[in-house]
Formats: C-alpha cells, sequence, structure tokens
C-alpha cells in the first residue's frame, strides 16, 4: 500500500490548530471558491481570467464572454457550497449526490442534460481511452458506487478521491460537464477525510489528462495518484500562510 504518511502529518499538524480563527476561515473560503472555480472551468476551456471570474461571482458581467461562461463560473461556486454542505453531513457516494452535483454544474447552460446520465455515445477529444456505450452508464455508475461502498473504503482517502475522479470520468456519465464533476467529487471525498480542498491548476492540464488517459487504459494509477497527492500537499500553504507557521512540519 503507498505510503501517504507526509500527506497525513500535514493533516495532523492542522488538526492542532482548530477550530480555526472565523476571519481565517472567511478570507481561506473566499480564496478557495474563486480558485477552484478558475482553475476547474479553464481546464474546460472557460475563458474568464481570474479575476474576471472573481468579478463574475460578485454578479458583474464582462464584455466579450459569454452568458455561458458567466454561468459556468456562477454555478460551480454554487456546487462548492453543495460539497462543503455534504461534508458538513458525512454524505456518503451515491447516485443521488452525483446527479445534484451536475445539475448545479450545468444549471441555466443545459437544462435538458443537467443531472441525466447521457443518452448517446461519445468519444473524449485527444484520449485514446474511450467510454462505454450509452446503454452501459446507468449499470457501470451502479456498480461504481458498489465499488465505493465496498472495495474503495480500504483505501487512503487520498487515492480514493483520485480513483473515484479517475473512475468516474471513465464511464464519463454525462454529455458534458464530467470534468468539474469528478473533480468536486474528488474533493468531496478529500475534505470528509478531513483534508483541505484540492485545486488541480489549469497549467497541469497536459499531465492531468495524459495520467488519466494513462489509467483508463492501462490501469495503472500510480500518476494520477501522485499528481493529486502533490496538489493536495500543495493545498496545506494557504493555511501556514494564514496562521503566520512555517511551511513544514516543524514547529
Amino acid at each position: 500500500m503507498r505510503s501517504f504518511s507526509m500527506l497525513d502529518a500535514l493533516k495532523a499538524k492542522l488538526d492542532t490548530y482548530r477550530p480555526l480563527d472565523a476571519q481565517i476561515v472567511k478570507n481561506l473560503h473566499e480564496s478557495l471558491v474563486l480558485q477552484w472555480t478558475y482553475h476547474s472551468n479553464a481546464i474546460e476551456g472557460n475563458t474568464l481570467t481570474l479575476k474576471e471570474t472573481k468579478v463574475a461571482l460578485e454578479g458583474i458581467t464582462i464584455g466579450g464572454k459569454t452568458i455561458r461562461e458567466h454561468f459556468e463560473a456562477i454555478n460551480h461556486r454554487d456546487a462548492i457550497f453543495l460539497v462543503e454542505d455534504l461534508v458538513t453531513k458525512q454524505q456518503p457516494l451515491d447516485e443521488w449526490t452525483i446527479k445534484s452535483l451536475h445539475q448545479l454544474v450545468l444549471k441555466n447552460i443545459d437544462t435538458e442534460n443537467a443531472g441525466s446520465y447521457r443518452r448517446v455515445n461519445v468519444l473524449i477529444s485527444g484520449a485514446e481511452h474511450r467510454p462505454p456505450q450509452a446503454i452501459q452508464v446507468a449499470e457501470q455508475m451502479t456498480a461504481f458506487v458498489d465499488w465505493y461502498n465496498q472495495s474503495a473504503q480500504a483505501l487512503h482517502p487520498i487515492e480514493r478521491a483520485a480513483r473515484v475522479h479517475g473512475e468516474f470520468v471513465k464511464i464519463h456519465p454525462f454529455v458534458d460537464g464530467n470534468g468539474r464533476t469528478a473533480r468536486l467529487l474528488m474533493n468531496l471525498e478529500l475534505m470528509k477525510a478531513g483534508f483541505p480542498a484540492t485545486v488541480i491548476e489549469v497549467d497541469q492540464r497536459l499531465a492531468y489528462y495524459q495520467s488519466l488517459d494513462k489509467a483508463h487504459c492501462t490501469g495503472d494509477y500510480d500518476d494520477f495518484i501522485k499528481l493529486v497527492a502533490q496538489a493536495t500537499e500543495k493545498s496545506f500553504a494557504p493555511y501556514w500562510w494564514a496562521l503566520g507557521i512555517e511551511d513544514n512540519l516543524k514547529d
């Protein structure tokens, strides 16, 4: 079994500072929502910059940008709020959770397909992996949830979160919005286990796609799990900065 001892130690260190001051929590949360929304949407081709995303989340329309891009920012923020609510309730992964998150991701963008499994076959541009045919999606999603409730529970939360992301997007159950939903589900797992939400950054897009495609085509998740673990390690840095302590395991 992989060793995630350093990440466990970082989590244990952060836990010693909990509960965090309310103002620190507020500042960290605002930054997280912005960063997570910007990067997750940018990976999928949204052209809003970080600053434009911030403005869009404040309800201001940006000239030259599509209505869809504005909705993608607002919807993603609302989906994060749902994830946080589900974390509070320690919501297990099930098809209701998946469809509810996806419904928010595509709200006001594609009402017909929001929260509904695809009824057409799809190809993933640039990937070798070919998702299952539409007729197989419902059955594979049931099997995915069964796997989560059984085998996945024995995995370390970092590996479980990475594999939840990977196995979900391998099925590609929706016509659109699979990547954003996968990253929301990944963070749902991490946050339920007490780890900070993790942001896959847009400049990691090539390594991200390559490691996912490798996992889907060969079953070898090592590169993708490593990418998620590195992103998780980086997600502790804002806490250390806010707390004014060293960014390492030394007190």
